[in-house]
């Protein structure tokens, strides 16, 4: 009886390596896909479903399917991979050292000038001298610092 090919393993296995690969060029671009890899992990969680069903195949019935051998050895691989992604992602990432030079809540932040949405130049005293709506000048600025491409 000739052995078929153990199409879940290879599946598998490319499912894992375009989740690896795929978050940096593409699924960091997006937001919804940036802050939380989750598209990622659904990919990783499709991979290890896939290794799962070519390896039962593969130690069940190991005359009627292939990929004993390698079927091993992409699913180590794929789970490797894998494991260095999450740990990069979730503990690499959040070991940053604190910004102890940065503004706390309620500190009055220094002068500064930086472009508008239409690349003018804007600075933070021009904002609290000039009269806002109604013709009140106002008490303060609020700033927004989020993550951009930059």
């Amino acid at each position: 009886m000739k052995r078929s090919w153990n199409w879940p393993i290879w599946a598998g296995f490319v499912l894992a390596v375009v989740g690896l690969v795929s978050y940096v060029p593409f699924f960091a671009r997006f937001p919804i896909t940036r802050d939380f890899p989750w598209v990622n992990l659904l990919m990783f969680a499709g991979a290890l479903a896939l290794l799962g069903l070519g390896l039962m195949r593969a130690y069940r019935k190991p005359e009627a399917h292939r990929g004993r051998v390698f079927g091993a050895a992409l699913a180590l691989l794929s789970v490797l991979g894998m494991g260095f992604f999450c740990w990069g992602l979730f503990y690499v990432a959040r070991q940053l050292p604190p910004s102890s030079s940065s503004p706390q809540v309620g500190q009055k932040a220094p002068d500064f000038v930086l472009p508008d949405q239409d690349g003018k130049p804007v600075a933070l005293a021009d904002l609290l001298s000039a009269p806002g709506a109604g013709g009140v000048k106002p008490a303060g600025a609020l700033l927004i610092f989020y993550r951009g491409y930059w």
